[in-house]
């Protein structure tokens, strides 16, 4: 053990022998400390508060001390003075330490510096830390660390808490904006007999009453789908999906997606709502359309740039779509794998290589390639393309909708085309989706934005595992 903690325990024995719980108990009628802030008024000195929260500095100067406490909405001075709580209390002050929780009441004053300051009539302890905070509360610094304690990181971060804290505000947000829409919040099942709605490595658990396998979702599309079926109109869930694939700046197997279907609406119609939503997030929380991330200034002035894959893919590559030798060429001068590749799929990997990261500012890229779109209507003007935007931002997929495809007969055929490719990673068709397609969906717009990454956008994070409480991460 080391001698600083030992130094607690000590410490908090002896508050045990004094009569004193050091793990506290109801603190009752406390106020936050950014409201304590906001009611001080000059030349006033009986405005009585009480507050609780973390030490975070201590500065003992004989027989007065000033100590810094923190809540979640911010920090004050608090002075505790020998002639005012008492010797029996000031000595009970002496057993505290940095990171302990107390609640302290008294009176607002400003000192001689012109800090708005709790003059102590009393303070209780409510918890004593047994650790120190890193550095002296200067912050935990250490990333890998800081995301494995994440409960430090919160309380010695203050832009860590206003990250989640903004995140939080943000979701209400979105939903509210949904719901004005007559939009309806529903939950289907994150455990799945046959996992669907996307092109992804599932995880695998066991149903030990039935005996049965089943997938964490990658995807809640299929479910959501059904309730078209079935008459809801306008459905979105805020959901967790799982893909058991790798970890990155950009990807944890655990994540946030947001989709949503609307009834008579196409890829346009979501064009529409997509480009509301965001443009009304960015404007409440940054008061017009530039926003900064990592080095990038990113304009989402709207309009947003609409062009189609084939137009980006022979702008950025050199390469038309139709050029199938020209395709194989570029793809064995980036070093991307050609054997055994269709042309689609290798236009699709040049692609992500070549054109994603020019897409800084935000771009519906239109029309991909239908092969690749199971689930999606095919354009009108050329069946060979899929009625699929993705919306980039920061060279980044943040967006993805089709005009959903609702020919039982097409779709039926194009699961069973998918069947024993690596698209196909269960080698089952899902059989009931196809048996409430028969009964008849309405024509639809659906959407998915990848709530994580749009998280990083509005906060100027470049990792998605700042915006995640709890990242998954490697085992030390």
């Amino acid at each position: 053990m080391e001698h600083f903690e030992q130094e607690r325990l000590d410490k908090l024995q002896k508050l045990r022998e004094k009569g004193i719980e050091p793990y506290g108990k109801r603190y009752d009628n406390t106020q936050s400390i950014q409201s304590i802030l906001g009611s001080f008024i000059a030349d006033r000195d009986d405005i009585k508060v009480k507050a609780a929260g973390r030490i975070s500095t201590m500065r003992p100067h004989g027989k007065t001390a000033f100590l810094d406490i923190k809540d979640w909405t911010g920090k004050i001075q608090a002075y505790i003075k020998l002639d005012k709580v008492g010797p029996e209390k000031f000595e009970t002050f002496k057993l505290l330490d940095l990171g302990d929780i107390v609640g302290v009441e008294g009176v607002l004053f400003k000192t001689r510096t012109g800090e708005i300051t709790i003059y102590a009539d009393d303070f209780t302890v409510l918890t004593k830390s047994l650790l120190t905070p890193p550095e002296k509360w200067h912050g935990l610094k250490d990333v890998e660390l800081r995301h494995r304690q994440r409960y430090v990181d919160l309380f010695t971060n203050p832009e860590v808490m206003e990250t989640f804290l903004k995140r939080i505000k943000i979701m209400k947000h979105i939903r509210r904006f949904l719901d004005d829409r007559g939009f309806v919040e529903v939950e289907t099942p994150m455990m799945q007999s046959i996992p669907g709605g996307a092109v992804a490595r599932p995880f695998i658990t066991h149903h030990n009453a039935l005996d049965i396998d089943l997938y964490l979702r990658i995807a809640p599309e299929l479910y959501l789908k059904r309730l078209l079926v079935g008459g809801m109109e306008r459905v979105y869930e805020i959901n967790r999906n799982f893909r058991n694939e790798g970890i990155s700046t950009k990807h944890n197997p655990e994540f946030t997606m947001m989709e949503l279907y609307q009834a008579y609406s196409d890829y346009n119609g979501m064009m529409e709502l997509t480009e509301s939503l965001v443009t009304l997030l960015v404007k409440e929380l940054y008061g017009g359309y530039e926003i900064p991330f990592g080095e990038r200034k990113i304009n989402m002035t709207p309009p947003w740039r609409r062009a189609t894959f084939c137009e980006l893919l022979k702008e950025c590559s050199g390469v038309s779509f139709e050029d199938e030798a020209g395709l194989a060429r570029k793809s064995k001068e980036l070093e991307l794998e050609t054997q055994g590749v269709d042309r689609d799929n290798m236009a699709n990997n040049i692609f992500e290589q070549v054109v994603e990261p020019t897409l800084s500012n935000p771009t519906f890229v239109l029309d991909y390639p239908t092969s690749i779109c199971p689930l999606t209507k095919a354009c009108e003007y050329d069946p060979c393309f899929a009625q699929r935007f993705e919306l980039y931002i920061a060279s980044m997929e943040v967006a993805n909708s089709y005009s959903e495809l609702n020919d039982a007969p097409e779709q039926d055929k194009r699961f069973r085309e998918q069947l024993g490719t690596e698209a196909d990673i269960v080698g089952k068709v899902d059989e009931d989706f196809l048996t409430a397609l028969k009964y008849g969906m309405p024509p639809a717009g659906g959407l998915g934005i990848g709530i994580d990454r749009l998280i990083m956008l509005l906060t100027n994070n470049v990792s998605i595992r700042e915006v995640i409480l709890f990242p998954l991460l490697k085992p030390k």
